[in-house]
């Protein structure tokens, strides 16, 4: 029966990330239709809503993890909230980037990455140094990953105008003016699409949460081992599939610029809202503040700095990181398990 009862564990979570990244989609395509329709240039649709699309299961994990460590006072599902953001991005860092940069080293261009590399590693430093000195991201902390978040949003809206003016068969007017199709079925899908989409999407995040969860009491470990390595990584599988496009078709700088944008999402937009939600003050444990933060800040370093002194990803940087990330998930799992038995 406890056999049973932990694959089914297993089956509802899984089934939980196929349904809010499925669901994510559907919502993500019908909010850029309906931002279209309304008239907002497309090009500013894909700097934001698009860019957030990869991020949703995250965000809606930690979303309701916060809330019900709020209501149950469960200081575990804190845990979960924080070890899912930051996971995520120690996971998009040093699994999925890494996997890229072995399989295909690629030059860029430093113009292109630069500011989005200060501001991931700016992001990174400011929660390691309020969860190490505050004991947790406040209202200070907050404030500032907001900013970064604004910041990252302009440079991606003027990024995109920039591209758009460089497209010699394309003029900026002429993408600011076309509308999409507005026929009648087309209206009725996109409703059902969204509609159907957010429900979905909470139904799938519920899912991970508690299912991850009781994942972790029926087997003894902590709440937050499940959270920075399944859910985690599951949560990051659209940036995955984006690398896994990037690499069919030999375009590394497609997921690595994917990979970063999504990360400072996550780090700055999720865990202010979760701080919010939570009450103002988000705890971090001594495992999150000692471990997971370190982690995500080091593999964060190892991928953006090399790389701005010498303009490109390389293979070795996509090994180190791999390595880095075994040895994270190695070690946080031997320091727990060895914390459980004492």
């Amino acid at each position: 029966i406890f056999i049973m009862e932990i694959f089914w564990c297993i089956f509802l979570l899984i089934l939980g990330l196929i349904i809010i990244i499925k669901c994510g989609d559907w919502f993500v395509d019908a909010a850029s239709w309906f931002a279209e329709i309304s008239g907002i240039p497309k090009l500013i649709v894909g700097a934001t809503i698009v860019s957030l699309a990869t991020t949703l299961p995250e965000l809606l994990v930690s979303l309701f993890a916060a809330i019900s460590a709020k209501t149950q006072s469960n200081p575990e599902l804190v845990d979960m909230a924080i070890g899912n953001a930051v996971g995520s991005v120690t996971a998009n860092t040093g699994l999925i980037l890494a996997i890229a940069l072995i399989c295909i080293p690629t030059a860029i261009k430093r113009s292109e990455y630069a500011l989005k590399s200060v501001l991931l590693i700016c992001a990174s430093l400011v929660i390691a140094l309020f969860g190490k000195f505050f004991n947790g991201v406040g209202i200070l902390a907050s404030i500032c990953l907001l900013i970064i978040f604004g910041i990252a949003m302009c440079e991606n809206i003027f990024m995109a105008i920039k591209n758009t003016k460089k497209e010699k068969e394309l003029h900026l007017e002429e993408i600011t003016k076309k509308i999409p199709e507005k026929s009648r079925k087309t209206i009725f899908i996109n409703i059902l699409k969204f509609i159907t989409g957010a429900i979905g999407i909470v139904v799938g995040a519920e899912l991970l949460k508690n299912n991850g969860q009781k994942l972790a009491e029926m087997c003894g470990v902590p709440t937050r081992i499940i959270s920075v390595t399944i859910i985690a990584i599951g949560t990051s599988l659209p940036e995955l599939v984006t690398t896994i496009t990037a690499i069919v078709k030999k375009q590394a700088s497609l997921s690595a610029g994917n990979i970063i944008g999504a990360n400072i999402i996550d780090l700055t937009l999720i865990l202010p809202i979760c701080a919010l939600i939570y009450g103002g003050n988000l705890p971090m444990t001594g495992a999150v503040s000692t471990i997971d933060l370190p982690a995500c800040f080091i593999v964060t370093i190892v991928a953006l700095i090399p790389t701005l002194i010498t303009k490109k990803f390389s293979k070795i940087q996509g090994i180190l990181l791999l390595i880095l990330y075994i040895c994270y998930v190695v070690l946080t799992s031997a320091v727990s398990y060895t914390h459980l038995t004492l």
